[in-house]
């Protein structure tokens, strides 16, 4: 017997140690977890019971016995309630302060009454010597608050165990090795607890400190291989999860940490195994490039664009760092915010503002904001720059003789025509009515004449057709050239318009050159 109680009080101290250890532990790197202060007080607590418990079986007298159960009883009562709190505060939620408060009432009755229970008996009726035993073991009858303090623990270790439960098919697999850790730390003291008050055990011992062990070795398995109390995976699922944007979780290596809900919907190729992966590696993958954003830098906002399902979406992404409890950044937020439908609108003003409604060709304002920096960037460079202005002839016969809509045809006609001969670099505008103009950067005089009268035989070869109808369309243009410094666009403009009007003087469907321009 003696040998099994030696072996017992090992196993209890071993159990000491252990929570010794992880208490130390979570005090040294409080700043890496959350809700460290609550871990620290419970392994505290489970310190002090098992040191008490092994101390007092290793004691001779009852006398001795007796006060280190009190010592034991000042870490045991508080356990229970510190370990609900730290498995609430796992799952992401907080109990108010009178709530917190009110959970250690109980406890705090109990440490005073097993203090004073030679005067009232209230926790123990009766307290002795075990006589059929070869050492000292203590034997009690249990009182009316024993019932109490009981009830309270095992309802405290249930709940905790139920809530832990509750969040299992909302955890993802990879974080469900921790939540197994801590159901287990709730269940097994809880089941020891009851088969004690059976009184089934060997020589009356308490089970529950020696399996303490257990659950202890469990937590530094767990804070090792899967980062417990690093993370809180089961809050994350309550808030992270809920997130209208896509977040990417990257640690201080730029590698994948997590990503929650919208983001698989954002990006349906996106894994689970990926997580641990650079995000680079991941992005080399899903588009056949690295990340296209520069994402190492805190407060950045730009835009992606995206294939999803066949069209093409528009996110704007936004990093922020994350911070530990020392301001030391251990992590990087990736945001992703589905802007399609605000880029549509604002393209879509852009086009009222910058583009001609019926044509889709630049209109006045852009035109001349446009023509006033190509113009200056030709001075700047010592570089030629042209301008066409053209009509079309007689418009409001055709409006008069066909209707509005086909007018708006010819229109839209005209600039098919001639955007066949353009280049990008040349910025074409629908002046006002019927008509038009064209900045030709790097264009002499000779080279826009002969631009111009391509698109003048061009309108005249390519026919308008309204139902079957072919509707002849011819142009009026008018060329110029920058020849000085003090050249303006207005005045470029005005050589052209003269240029035109000579083109009308002169029968209409023709080309002329200013007379001032530079050949």
């Amino acid at each position: 017997m003696e040998s099994h109680i030696n072996s017992y009080i090992t196993l209890v101290t071993t159990s000491a140690v252990l929570n010794l250890f992880l208490c130390m532990y979570t005090y040294l790197r409080r700043a890496h977890f959350p809700n460290a202060s609550i871990f620290i007080l419970y392994t505290a607590s489970l310190s002090v019971y098992t040191f008490g418990y092994a101390i007092g079986l290793a004691s001779n007298t009852l006398e001795q016995m007796k006060f280190w159960n009190i010592v034991q009883y000042i870490g045991m009562p508080v356990s229970a309630p510190l370990g609900l709190i730290l498995m609430i505060r796992y799952t992401g939620k907080k109990l108010s302060k009178w709530l917190t408060t009110a959970l250690f009432i109980i406890p705090s009755i109990t440490v005073f009454l097993v203090s004073t229970n030679d005067w009232h008996h209230l926790y123990y009726k009766r307290v002795w010597l075990r006589e059929d035993s070869t050492i000292p073991v203590m034997a009690m009858d249990i009182g009316q608050w024993y019932v109490v303090h009981g009830a309270f623990t095992f309802s405290c270790l249930l709940c905790a165990g139920l809530i832990l439960i509750a969040q299992w098919r909302h955890t993802k697999k990879m974080y469900r090795r921790q939540l197994l850790t801590l159901i287990v730390s709730q269940v097994i003291p809880m089941v020891a607890a009851f088969v004690y008050l059976l009184g089934v055990t060997p020589s009356g011992l308490d089970p529950v400190p020696v399996l303490m062990c257990v659950t202890s070795a469990m937590y530094i398995w767990a804070i090792l291989s899967s980062r417990l109390l690093t993370i809180v995976p089961i809050a994350k699922d309550s808030i992270f999860e809920s997130m209208r944007e896509g977040v990417l979780v990257l640690d201080s290596s730029y590698r994948l940490v997590d990503f929650n809900r919208s983001l698989r919907l954002m990006l349906p190729d996106i894994q689970t195994t990926m997580v641990g992966q650079p995000l680079n590696e991941i992005w080399l993958g899903l588009a056949g490039e690295t990340f296209p954003v520069e994402y190492g830098r805190e407060g950045l906002q730009t835009d992606l664009y995206w294939q999803l399902n066949g069209e093409t979406v528009c996110y704007q992404v936004r990093t922020s760092y994350v911070f530990n409890n020392s301001n030391a950044v251990v992590g990087i937020l990736i945001m992703l915010i589905d802007i399609t439908e605000q880029r549509f609108l604002q393209e879509q003003l852009k086009q009222l503002a910058y583009f001609d409604g019926l044509t889709k060709i630049y209109n006045r304002t852009q035109f001349l904001n446009k023509g006033r920096a190509l113009l200056q960037e030709a001075l700047l460079n010592h570089r030629p720059i042209s301008f066409i202005l053209f009509d079309v002839d007689h418009f409001k016969r055709i409006n008069d003789t066909y209707g509005h809509d086909v007018g708006d045809q010819a229109l839209i006609h005209v600039v098919t025509v001639c955007n066949s001969y353009l280049n990008s670099g040349m910025s074409f505008a629908r002046y006002g009515g019927e008509e038009f103009v064209i900045a030709l950067p790097n264009n002499t005089l000779q080279q826009a004449y002969n631009l111009a009268e391509k698109l003048r035989i061009a309108l005249l070869n390519q026919p308008l057709d309204v139902e079957g109808e072919s509707v002849y369309l011819t142009s009026s243009f008018g060329v110029s050239q920058s020849g000085s410094e003090s050249d303006t666009l207005e005045s470029l403009l005005r050589n052209a318009d003269h240029a035109l009007y000579e083109s009308k003087r002169n029968g209409r469907n023709a080309v002329r050159v200013h007379a001032g321009s530079i050949s």
